[in-house]
């Protein structure tokens, strides 16, 4: 079968139901071949190419019937291109002659072999014919109000049938669809046809006594799905589709998790195989897992390193039977190799620095997409291989960007939302992407995407724009509990509906809490006071600055270690007096990129301490090591500043958890220093800022830090408290649940 469909109002009309069906049916049947024919140009065409929803068209016939392309390519169909080609006389020639015709507007649309014009009740139709025959050329009208110039003997239905020739399709086994008296000429050809429901009244008129035409009550691919049903011919194809969807098991609302890595580290403890908690202290595993406490079933969906795939398939398997019964983790197997591409190398190298802003440190590597597209289709697969009909699917981070496009394809029934854990950039930025497109595209299957804070989501906002017409539905101020017009990152209100295409997108800002339940428990523990009590008589009569971090350019690490000693070059006062404890976590292995920041740095430390340091003072302490989190609160409860200032960051959890450690303690006065380009700055207002980008801000940020008087500190502390202590990791997840699946 060839379908050969108008765009607008026909195959891209009618009910998201029927449009659904209509093109999972031509995506999954392989004799089914599909043909765009539209009046549109080919550049307003091309976003539906990228759009993972609407199957790729095997040929596209666009311009009125001017331009006919291969789908796949987008090489001119040869020899009939050239034979249009040869016919037109250019369209400055056109315009030219049509000068003086009243009430003729020209539209401003992409066209080639094709002049288009708007005209009215007071246009000379008659005049424009003559001037068109004498030119050797067509005039087409729709609608009314349209009018057409094109190669003479050139429509739609004229090109139509020199492809079928050409491609030796049989004639019986061509559909044809449209809705306005543009598509007139595809009935002419005699193929079986159909006009959709709600159809431009003259085009009615014109196919009513047609007797291979269908007149169709069902809008758009309803109508379509409708004339499908209707000719013996194509009834099989519909049968088809019916059969596998009442295959699909009915069940209830599940939730499907898709984390980068599953909710537990593998040990041998005793000989045996066994699953433990993660490391990480941030809560979000906990919070997620929580969930699935009362009952509720689902899949956690990650990948898991095998050594090969065909003999280590990893099956699934509970997480903890007693705590969440109806939990299973699901996972993708990846070899060694593959993670280091899909992860190592081209998250960190590609989109990494995109993310941040650091566009002279991206590596693209084409190769690497294949790889990184092939992870995500696994991902994609497998969530609509363990999700119910109408499952919830929440899918985490620009690992898996592509994810959502893929799986609505093949699961057009489930809820997909999305949420952001990194920042996102601004539309000069992420558009440096070579998959953009394709990115933008999948993003827009989701039904409600996620990001820390407001300006990330008016950053996305404009990333779309810069790729398709997006109309606001409706926005929602910042304040009060994000800043505005006093911080690098604020904005005074941000987006919350969009339609972009034929889709509705719900966005919000959600910044990831804490863990204040763990942290309290941990502080409160005997070991870790006492741990307390013997830093606070180790550090008796200085003041600590505390810097945690990762090893990373984003934190930027070097230039925090530079402002520090010009600190000490201008505050010699401070000498002996204070002490910069420096916890640098080290990357993951085999991360080659960071190896020449570590060696400025620690060549840095060792030429400040080398100038600066007595017997009994060391200036700064440097401990690049990962640290059990366990030991980082202690350094949390007697730092005296936490001086937290990345070049970049989607949020920075180590100023919550240096918060949550203070408020907890008695009598806290520890002052938080943060950078305006983390995210966190914009909901942390009792914060100091300070633009990591500029020493002296530093420098000054770091003195009054440290001059401020123990009332202003305190009252400075119990406001941030409060802030923490409320929007925790489990008031994150919940809110974001909801927003989810009240769409």
């Amino acid at each position: 079968m060839l379908l050969a469909t108008d765009l607008d109002g026909t195959f891209l009309g009618g009910r998201q139901a029927d449009r659904l069906k209509l093109y999972r049916l031509i995506r999954e049947q392989k004799d089914v071949q599909l043909l765009f024919v539209t009046g549109r140009g080919i550049e307003s065409v091309m976003p539906l190419l990228d759009n993972p929803v609407i199957p790729d068209p095997d040929y596209i016939i666009c311009d009125v019937g001017a331009t006919v392309l291969n789908g796949k390519t987008l090489e001119p169909v040869q020899p009939i291109q050239s034979e249009i080609e040869k016919k037109w006389p250019g369209t400055v020639a056109i315009r030219k002659k049509l000068r003086r015709v009243k009430g003729l507007r020209p539209q401003m649309v992409s066209q080639q072999r094709r002049c288009s014009f708007f005209y009215d009740e007071n246009t000379d139709i008659e005049m424009v014919k003559k001037i068109a025959v004498d030119m050797g050329l067509d005039v087409l009208l729709s609608a009314g109000k349209f009018l057409d110039i094109l190669p003479q003997n050139t429509n739609k239905g004229s090109t139509l049938k020199k492809l079928a020739a050409l491609m030796q399709f049989p004639e019986e086994r061509i559909l044809v669809a449209g809705d306005t008296l543009n598509d007139k000429s595809l009935y002419d050809t005699h193929y079986k046809g159909v006009v959709v429901g709600a159809a431009e009244p003259a085009l009615l008129d014109y196919t009513a006594n047609m007797p291979h035409v269908l007149q169709a009550s069902a809008l758009g691919a309803g109508g379509i799905l409708e004339s499908m049903k209707h000719f013996p011919e194509f009834k099989k194809f519909v049968v088809r589709e019916e059969e596998k969807a009442q295959d699909a098991l009915p069940g209830d609302t599940q939730l499907l998790v898709m984390y980068h890595r599953l909710p537990y580290e593998r040990k041998e403890i005793d000989g045996k195989d066994q699953k433990v908690s993660p490391k990480s202290p941030n809560g979000i595993i906990p919070s997620l897992l929580g969930f699935f406490s009362n009952g509720r079933s689902g899949s956690w969906i990650a990948w898991e390193e095998v050594s090969n795939k065909n003999i280590n398939q990893p099956e699934d398997r509970y997480i903890d039977e007693e705590k969440y019964p109806n939990l299973l983790a699901s996972s993708i197997a990846l070899t060694k190799k593959e993670i280091e591409v899909f992860y190592k190398l081209f998250s960190k190298e590609a989109f990494w620095p995109v993310i941040f802003s650091f566009a002279d440190k991206v590596k693209f590597d084409h190769e690497h997409w294949e790889q990184y597209v092939k992870v995500n289709r696994m991902f994609a697969e497998k969530a609509a291989a363990d999700a119910d009909r109408n499952a919830t699917i929440w899918i985490h981070e620009y690992n898996l960007w592509l994810v959502p496009g893929m799986l609505r394809q093949l699961r057009p029934d489930v809820t997909i939302g999305f949420f952001h854990h990194t920042a996102f950039p601004p539309a000069d930025i992420f558009n440096i992407i070579p998959w953009r497109r394709e990115i933008v595209g999948s993003l827009l299957q989701c039904d409600y995407i996620g990001f820390h804070i407001p300006r990330y989501v008016e950053n996305f906002v404009d990333v779309v724009k810069s790729h398709i017409p997006v109309k606001v539905i409706s926005e929602q101020p910042s304040a009060e509990r994000f800043l505005t017009y006093s911080c690098a990152l604020g904005v005074d209100k941000w987006v919350r509906d969009i339609e972009a295409g034929d889709r509705r997108i719900k966005l919000g800002a959600h910044p990831v809490g804490i863990d204040m339940k763990n942290i309290r428990s941990i502080f409160a523990d005997t070991h870790t006071q006492q741990r307390v009590n013997e830093l606070e008589q180790q550090t008796k009569g200085k003041k600590i600055i505390l810097s945690v971090e990762r090893l990373d350019y984003v934190k930027g690490p070097l230039e925090k270690i530079l402002a520090y000693e010009s600190f000490l070059e201008q505050n010699p006062d401070y000498h002996g007096k204070v002490e910069l404890i420096n916890i640098c976590t080290p990357p993951a292995s085999g991360m080659k990129v960071y190896d020449k920041i570590l060696t400025d740095l620690e060549q840095s430390i060792g030429r400040i301490n080398g100038k600066y340091a007595r017997l009994d003072w060391v200036p700064i302490r440097f401990f690049f090591r990962s640290v059990p989190f366990e030991e980082v609160l202690t350094y949390y409860a007697i730092a005296d500043v936490a001086w937290i200032t990345p070049l970049r960051d989607g949020l920075n959890l180590v100023a919550k958890e240096y918060i949550a450690v203070q408020g907890l303690t008695e009598n806290a006065n520890g002052v938080l220093i943060i950078s305006e380009f983390a995210g966190a700055s914009v909901e942390l207002q009792y914060a100091i800022r300070t633009n990591p980008y500029d020493m002296k801000d530093m420098v000054n940020g770091l003195v009054n830090a440290l001059s401020l008087d123990d009332n202003e500190k305190r009252l400075r502390m119990q406001r941030l408290f409060e802030v923490v202590q409320h929007y925790d990791i489990d008031e994150w997840g919940k809110t974001f649940l909801q927003e989810l699946e009240t769409v």
